[in-house]
């Protein structure tokens, strides 16, 4: 991802946002936008969102509408990362304004149970 500003999800809108929420000047989604909408993307075994799980660690739209996501899952052998990837393209994919989405997994920082939002943590029983 280039040194841009990128929205992480502390950052992001709490207010709901639909798929074709708001667009930039230039017609490309916001990246708080993008954000919102990978809120419809579950992880098949938690059936938890993947922003509220902690597992998105940072969005980026360039000018052209193309989406730059950083992301992790929540073991370093979780063989669920492609598809996770498929459903954020998908997902995107109509979301006006969105050109390329590259999903890049990361290993760092490594994830934890802390990195979930409190709706998480109190769905999965974590207190």
């Amino acid at each position: 991802m280039n040194e841009q500003e990128t929205v992480t999800p502390e950052g992001a809108s709490a207010s709901a946002t639909s798929v074709d929420g708001p667009a930039r000047g230039d017609g490309a989604p916001t990246d708080e936008a993008v954000m919102e909408a990978l809120r419809n993307v579950y992880d098949p075994e938690l059936g938890i969102n993947i922003v509220d799980l902690g597992l998105v660690y940072a969005v980026h739209v360039d000018e052209r509408g193309d989406v730059d996501i950083e992301y992790t899952l929540t073991t370093m052998g979780c063989p669920i990362g492609p598809l996770i990837e498929d459903q954020m393209r998908a997902l995107l994919a109509q979301v006006p304004g969105v050109g390329e989405v590259r999903a890049e997994m990361v290993l760092r920082p490594a994830w934890s149970p802390e990195m979930m939002s409190d709706e998480a943590k109190a769905a999965l029983g974590i207190f």
